[in-house]
């Protein structure tokens, strides 16, 4: 079978084509690779799981292969959030991580995650090199990862370093001043022991709910979206809370919802805080947003003379301009976030706590906020919807997406977008975007207007530009 990394990482259905076999393929390629690139330098793999089905043994089974290789293993001790992995790379001055996650996708997937020694998700020259690798490995016995283990394997908690680390990038004392209660669902998955802990370790009144291993996530994918909050919800308006916040199963993304209830997307929480930062921190540094990513950031960046930069999806190309230094934040719609100092990975834990300041020093929620930013700039709408990609779907798309129409749904064209995928720019500055997931067998429609009821019109006038 062939082996191929998507957006972030290979993922595929638990004893399906993700199997123990293929975990020694793409393990033994991974090593193959560091080898290669290491100049003689020995310095080991960190290797991480998520709370899904087996990820134990798939880690296990890795450590395996890589000290049969030759090379030193760090094995996490317990299920760990994704960000806290990329600090750890940089903190154990490590050769990268493999993470056996897959993020936000149903409980029947794993995943296998490769960052490089800079702490950042494997960028797609890496992940060529690798595939290429995978297709001239040959199935490997587990007999055969076992031979030759030297011990050079240890456990590793790297939660206190990640958690002191976090005191630099928040201000714990304003939220405590503060006083306000909130609720954490970590959606059975990594950020458990993590999110909550930080405000605890500051006196600050968290509930945590689903505060136990799930590996079937309650019945549905571990994704911080509005439709998955609901008890969250409950939460936050029964016990008064200022936030409720969320974490999705690696908590690398992150869902917020207002004192309210109300469900503050991510695209504008993107904006709210990279408003705040250029506020509070006093940073010029510019933003970054990926294709599929609102306009709402645009406006902000013009409004207060930023630059702004422009990146196929993806985190891995925001986190290259966070190792440049280039951005006070970079964001994604798909509810990534990190910021100036932080690590080039998304991290739904330090979203939550930046939203958490936000609305503590402010002193008002995040909806009040968000009025404010409208009166300022002005109000966008936007949303998204799936088309699963049926095999006709999938033999069509590359020619229905190379078209180049003049009009679409009596819009005109004003500007045409192939950063990733296909993004029309119409000539009020609405768009639409249109692009295959690099995580889920489907072609995702995005769409943004000054209206929510145009909104829904050019949502559907790209359904039927797909399929008609």
């Amino acid at each position: 079978m062939t082996i191929r990394f998507g957006t972030s990482g290979w993922r595929a259905v638990i004893a399906d084509e993700f199997t123990f076999d293929n975990v020694r393929r793409v393990t033994t390629a991974i090593c193959q690779y560091v080898r290669s690139t290491a100049g003689g330098e020995s310095r080991p793999l960190i290797v991480g799981y998520d709370t899904r089905f087996l990820g134990e043994l798939f880690s296990k089974q890795c450590v395996n292969v890589i000290t049969a290789h030759g090379l030193d293993a760090l094995l996490c001790d317990r299920p760990t959030p994704t960000p806290t992995i990329s600090h750890a790379i940089r903190d154990r001055r490590a050769a990268g991580a493999i993470n056996f996650t897959a993020s936000h996708n149903p409980p029947e997937y794993s995943g296998m995650k490769f960052s490089t020694a800079d702490g950042a998700p494997a960028l797609p020259e890496t992940t060529k090199q690798l595939e290429e690798l995978i297709r001239e490995i040959p199935a490997t016995p587990a007999s055969t990862a076992d031979a030759g283990r030297n011990n050079q394997s240890e456990s590793y908690d790297p939660r206190p370093t990640y958690i002191a680390d976090l005191q630099n990038k928040i201000r714990f004392d304003v939220i405590a001043e503060a006083k306000g209660r909130y609720a954490y669902d970590p959606l059975w998955g990594t950020g458990r022991g993590y999110l909550d802990y930080a405000l605890r370790e500051h006196g600050i009144d968290v509930e945590t709910i689903h505060d136990w291993r799930d590996v079937l996530f309650g019945g549905r994918s571990p994704e911080p979206g509005e439709d998955h909050l609901d008890e969250l919800r409950a939460a936050v308006k029964e016990r008064g809370c200022a936030l409720g916040l969320a974490t999705d199963g690696d908590g690398d993304r992150f869902g917020l919802l207002d004192a309210d209830g109300t469900f503050i997307t991510p695209n504008n929480l993107i904006a709210l805080l990279f408003d705040y930062l250029a506020e509070s921190r006093g940073w010029t540094g510019g933003v970054a947003r990926s294709v599929a990513t609102s306009h709402l950031v645009d406006r902000v960046a013009e409004a207060r003379g930023l630059p702004l930069y422009e990146t196929p999806v993806g985190f891995k190309f925001i986190g290259e301009l966070i190792n440049q230094d280039k951005i006070t934040l970079g964001g994604e719609e798909s509810a990534g976030l990190s910021i100036r100092g932080h690590y080039p990975e998304k991290d739904g834990i330090l979203a939550c706590l930046l939203a958490a300041e936000a609305v503590a020093a402010r002193g008002a929620s995040l909806s009040a906020q968000l009025e404010a930013l409208y009166a300022r700039v002005g109000r966008l709408e936007n949303g998204r919807i799936g088309v699963r990609l049926t095999p006709d779907i999938a033999a069509s798309l590359p020619a229905r997406l190379s078209r180049d129409p003049e009009q679409i749904g009596g819009r005109r064209v004003a500007h045409l977008n192939r950063t990733d995928g296909v993004k029309f720019i119409f000539d009020d500055g609405a768009w639409l975007l249109m692009r295959p997931s690099g995580t889920e067998p489907m072609v995702r429609i995005y769409a943004e207007s000054e209206s929510a009821d145009d909104l829904e019109v050019l949502l559907e006038q790209g359904r039927k530009f797909l399929l008609d």
